[in-house]
């Protein structure tokens, strides 16, 4: 069926193609480019995040364009707006992969979109690269995912500020905005905290709608919570919601040392537009922070500054890096390895090279592609907000960390296997 599909969609293709050819002068070099994808929200909610994804993708195109392409093709960037809204990104994944004929995605950001694009990739056996944390529970073989799985983000977290370095909280507040992520990561540390001895009593878990602006009576709900023992908030909000957040917490006064909040979805971008001085010694649990000193992140920061002046982009004036930005960054420059190894864009060959794949990541790290399971080995970083909007690393794990995308706190995952399954 798949096979017929293609064929009938090549054959409408090629006819449209000739059609427009007599109208339209197609660039020479036009049959020699490889055409990228690129899916992110440059507009809604997820903006603030994603467009900054964006402008990595084209920085790492124009790099790899500078020294030569790929197989001696240049890449060309095919941009698309989903607009932060969720069955838009299946729309726009079928415009890329069936009428644009891209070779592979890079995008999404909310597990709600990738869970939008996945059966449009699966059916139209395209490629996707994955770059943000996520809440696992999901293995495909057209998805590459190189974004953190719980155990390489939110279990170390947690175990963390249940030590004694990190406070020793005893109550907890699960605060996510109203989606997959927030609920399955959740489900997953309700599960893990109740295996470590904490009670039902103990744990406190709220949700907002994506865009919610006012946090007071959250706020003000979490300082009486925190008066029942010592108590870590743990936050999977996303996108600008966290902006009216965290000026709550600062006009609440709830200090770090009191309650302190672990985020999983705020980088230095979505501090950009908060006055941090109220909230140094809050946390954030990534597998990058720019603050990172090593010469493989120097240059890469460089890179970027360079690229934001260069293109005159918003907030160029003080450019930033995060992880979802390393993610991405690693993610196309694997691929560019991938199609270089296998000689071939075909989508297959491609999935197949990609396996063992490695890449000297700005963290520090020689990141690889797991050969099974299509996760990266990551480190996992622990980092205190400065009063600069910048990171200060408090914890690390010795090396990377393998991914488990099926968590053992969920119930028979014990038995799913890890790799993707033909479907």
């Amino acid at each position: 069926m798949q096979r017929i599909y293609s064929r009938r969609f090549a054959l409408k293709a090629l006819t449209a193609a000739v059609a427009l050819s007599t109208l339209v002068a197609v660039p020479a070099y036009a049959a020699d480019t490889i055409k990228v994808g690129i899916l992110h929200s440059l507009s809604g909610t997820m903006a603030i995040s994603e467009t900054v994804l964006k402008d990595t993708v084209l920085m790492a195109i124009d790099e790899i364009n500078a020294k030569g392409g790929v197989m001696g093709k240049m890449l060309e960037p095919v941009v698309v707006d989903p607009a932060s809204n969720w069955p838009l990104f299946a729309e726009k994944t079928k415009q890329l992969l069936g009428q644009d004929k891209v070779a592979v995605i890079f995008g999404c950001w909310t597990s709600v979109s990738r869970k939008s694009v996945l059966p449009v990739v699966e059916e139209m056996n395209g490629l996707l690269f994955y770059p943000v944390q996520y809440e696992g529970e999901e293995l495909s073989k057209n998805v590459f995912y190189t974004g953190a799985a719980p155990n390489q983000q939110a279990i170390p977290a947690v175990d963390y500020l249940m030590s004694k370095e990190g406070g020793g909280a005893k109550r907890w507040v699960l605060l996510g905005t109203d989606y997959v992520y927030p609920r399955t990561t959740n489900k997953i540390l309700r599960a893990y905290l109740k295996s470590k001895g904490v009670k039902d009593t103990d744990i406190d878990e709220k949700y907002t709608p994506f865009g919610h602006s006012d946090y007071q009576t959250i706020v003000a709900d979490v300082k009486k919570f925190a008066a029942g023992g010592k108590t870590a908030v743990v936050s999977t909000i996303n996108g600008d919601s966290n902006v009216p957040f965290y000026k709550e917490l600062g006009n609440a006064g709830l200090k770090a040392k009191d309650v302190p909040v672990v985020a999983f979805s705020v980088g230095e971008e979505e501090l950009r537009g908060v006055d941090t001085k109220p909230l140094v010694g809050h946390l954030a649990a990534w597998n990058y922070f720019m603050s990172i000193k090593n010469p493989d992140n120097t240059a890469f920061i460089k890179k970027w500054s360079d690229y934001a002046k260069t293109k005159k982009l918003p907030g160029a004036d003080k450019p930033l890096t995060n992880d979802p930005m390393e993610a991405t960054y690693i993610g196309i420059n694997m691929w560019k390895q991938a199609v270089e190894k296998a000689k071939s864009t075909d989508t297959d060959k491609v999935i197949a090279a990609m396996a063992g794949q490695t890449f000297k990541a700005p963290s520090g790290i020689v990141s690889k592609m797991d050969e099974k399971n299509h996760h990266l080995h990551k480190s996992v970083f622990i980092g205190e907000v400065k009063a600069d909007g910048q990171f200060n690393v408090v914890w690390k794990t010795p090396g990377p960390v393998k991914a488990k995308p099926w968590s053992p706190y969920i119930e028979g995952n014990d038995k799913k296997p890890d790799e993707p399954v033909a479907k």
